[in-house]
């Protein structure tokens, strides 16, 4: 393709882009509004957890869920219906009611988060596939500045007492906004054989785990970071109330810094050298964390944690989609379902170190799950070799759309 991609085409791109920010939002404005209800319901911090856990679950359901709607009606319809359950939880939680009405929402919030997860990477990697060249970045990198922004929305209704009612209200009013929009403006085409026919291509299995794999890796040490590093600073180093959270702030920042400039670094030396450089420079930032008691070292260490995973959850998907890309919307979703195992074993295998041997030591764990990609890297590579060979000559993902 040369020029411009046509005018449908980037207007696919917009819908999903925005469909990745209002994800984003939504998870951000969800999980730093639980402690505000704690409180109000009488709920402690392993209740918390509790629910967390559940989310994490009904997630992994909501995956598959992803999976058998984007065969029978393609990924767009999995993407905008996801959209819709989670504006419908937001809207029970801002409600406060009742613990079990409560708790039941966030189940509900976990099966549109996990569809919408699987089906906006299906959206994505069928536009990066019309584009011909890598875009997964920059859809990722929507998602971090609204997650940021979301923070930053509760944190300031916090400040002026006004509670987390209205931001949960505009985290659903955007999702339905972009749902709404996104029925016209989706790509209608379908990566997935369609139910009841027999698929001609059979599902790349090693290749879901390989990938699945990394998937699991990058979102142990997101969790990781996101659960403990706050923790760590203020009761290990005891840096003080005030510097804690900066480790968890310069994270996010160099995740989305990476995002933002990974589309543009494939394009100039290629997936492989990008996850070999994005995990090296992870794996360095928690050793740092792990061996320099300091707050400097840790702010440091945790910014550099961030490159891998802003780096290498993009490219995994794109990678993934590219093994075969008739059924790419059936491997995504299975590699979708690796994320919600990692973001367990992140927050409770860290957890378990941290009284011995410590929770600084404890950060060692991811760094060492890294270091396996480093010698998988080269399979990013042969992802793009896949993708150029069989361009244009998918069975299903570049037909019309047969629900129309």
């Amino acid at each position: 393709m040369t020029g411009a991609p046509p005018l449908e085409i980037r207007r696919s791109r917009v819908a999903v882009t925005a469909a990745y920010a209002a994800q984003g939002l939504g998870y951000a404005v969800v999980v730093t509004s639980l402690p505000s209800f704690t409180g109000r319901l009488g709920i402690d911090d392993v209740a918390v957890s509790l629910i967390v856990l559940l989310v994490c679950a009904t997630a992994a359901g909501g995956s598959v869920v992803a999976d058998l709607l984007a065969r029978w009606r393609g990924s767009r319809t999995a993407l905008a219906a996801g959209l819709i359950v989670q504006a419908a939880a937001f809207a029970v939680i801002a409600l406060g009611p009742p613990l079990p009405v409560f708790v039941a929402a966030f189940g509900v919030y976990g099966l549109g988060l996990g569809a919408v997860d699987a089906s906006a990477a299906m959206q994505g990697v069928l536009i990066q596939r019309r584009y011909r060249r890598d875009i997964m970045g920059a859809f990722f990198a929507a998602y971090t500045a609204a997650a940021i922004v979301g923070a930053l929305v509760v944190a300031g209704s916090a400040a002026i007492s006004i509670g987390p009612a209205l931001a949960l209200g505009a985290a659903a009013v955007v999702a339905v906004a972009v749902a709404a929009n996104g029925t016209r403006a989706f790509d209608r085409a379908r990566a997935a054989a369609p139910v009841g026919e027999r698929p001609r291509i059979p599902l790349p299995r090693r290749g879901i785990w390989l990938f699945g794999f990394v998937i699991l890796v990058a979102f142990t040490l997101d969790s990781g970071v996101s659960t403990w590093s706050t923790i760590y600073l203020n009761d290990d180093l005891v840096s003080g109330a005030a510097i804690a959270p900066l480790g968890y702030a310069a994270y996010q920042v160099a995740i989305l810094v990476t995002r933002l400039t990974t589309d543009r670094a494939t394009g100039r030396w290629g997936r492989t050298a990008v996850v070999v450089t994005a995990t090296a420079v992870s794996i360095v930032g928690l050793v740092l964390v792990a061996a320099l008691p300091w707050t400097i070292a840790a702010i440091v260490g945790f910014a550099l944690a961030g490159v891998a995973v802003g780096a290498l959850v993009p490219l995994s998907f794109t990678s993934a989609g590219a093994l075969a890309p008739a059924r790419g919307d059936e491997v995504i979703a299975r590699v979708n379902l690796f994320n919600y195992a990692g973001a367990v074993l992140g927050a409770v295998l860290l957890g378990l170190l941290a009284d011995a041997p410590g929770l600084g030591v404890a950060f060692l764990l991811p760094a060492l799950m890294l270091v396996p990609i480093l010698f998988l890297a080269r399979r990013f590579g042969r992802a793009v070799a896949a993708t150029e060979s069989s361009a244009g000559a998918s069975a299903y993902a570049d037909g019309a759309d047969p629900s129309r």
